[in-house]
């Protein structure tokens, strides 16, 4: 176990996780990912203590069944993750509510206390085809902010979850132009941010800066990098998240940006607990390349005082 750096600051509101999508993990089944005992089994053995459920239906969803794997293992849940379309309006809430209970029924079961809330994607992750305009329209981000609001106090409501809204590469969540323009039409005390600072810095975010501007609003973290010079060539090319990730555009820490220190301390500094799991998207991936990358990551993040 590493020990922080000397003279290095205990970073201590903040409680370090990993989740399924740092083994390679993107969907509820898939034959390139590995077995969800391997992914309790490996990320209790890197030393994180909390994680999150991934996609609805890769880890067992019987609460009794994941409480007993997940306690024997020493780990705890953080946080559930849905996928929302709100901007399309009131037609489009039973589908996303039906979802939403789903993963929040699981999630508060296991006493985790967020649920990551993901935008869906304006053009198809493999095929890089428009799904629909990149743009939203006035009215669309009508939708978008108050769709948000009714997610978040019913979720709060019924489940007794706070929502963290994740700006996400090719999804109308992304620049720092738009992760404000949501949180200056949206409720501070309903609607917080997952902050991504790996998917922030792809779409050109400092995480620092948003993190000292709207502190506040700040309700979880995912801590990620990305390698600039694979990144300056997906923006080149145009290349859609999907195949930008196959290129190893988010990279191991500390090996990309935005240099993690200063955003954890930055996040320290707000003097309010926060979740910073890690996340390194590298679907897919060869079995045995999660674990070691955890395992350095975790000692990293150990040093910087974490």
């Amino acid at each position: 176990m590493s020990a922080p750096r000397t003279g290095a600051p205990v970073l201590d509101r903040l409680r370090v996780g990993s989740a399924p999508d740092s083994w390679g993990v993107w969907f509820p089944e898939d034959a390139q990912q590995v077995h969800w005992r391997r992914f309790l089994d490996e990320v209790a053995e890197a030393g994180y203590e909390w994680i999150e459920l991934g996609p609805h239906g890769y880890l067992p969803t019987e609460p009794d069944v994941l409480r007993e794997e997940t306690a024997r293992r020493g780990l705890r849940v953080s946080a559930g993750t849905v996928f929302t379309s709100l901007h399309h309006g009131p037609a489009v809430w039973d589908a996303t509510w039906a979802h939403v209970a789903q993963v929040a029924a699981l999630a508060r079961a296991m006493d985790a206390t967020h649920l990551v809330v993901i935008p869906s994607f304006w053009r198809d992750d493999k095929t890089a085809r428009e799904l629909e305009p990149r743009e939203l329209t006035a009215e669309q981000w009508r939708h978008q902010a108050t769709g948000m609001e009714r997610l978040a106090r019913q979720v709060r409501e019924e489940y007794g979850l706070d929502i963290v809204v994740h700006p996400h590469a090719d999804t109308h969540i992304d620049t720092e132009e738009n992760v404000t323009r949501l949180l200056d039409a949206t409720d501070r005390d309903l609607v917080r941010l997952c902050l991504d600072t790996g998917h922030y810095a792809y779409c050109g975010g400092d995480s620092v800066k948003l993190i000292r501007t709207y502190g506040e609003r700040i309700g979880y973290l995912h801590l990620k990098q990305v390698d600039p010079r694979i990144l300056e060539d997906v923006h080149a090319n145009g290349t859609p998240f999907g195949p930008a990730v196959r290129q190893g555009v988010m990279c191991e820490p500390p090996r990309g940006v935005p240099e993690l220190p200063p955003v954890l301390h930055a996040a320290q500094e707000l003097g309010v607990d926060l979740f910073a799991i890690v996340e390194q998207d590298m679907y897919p991936c060869p079995p045995d390349q999660p674990f070691p990358i955890a395992d350095r990551t975790r000692r990293f993040l150990r040093s910087c005082g974490a």
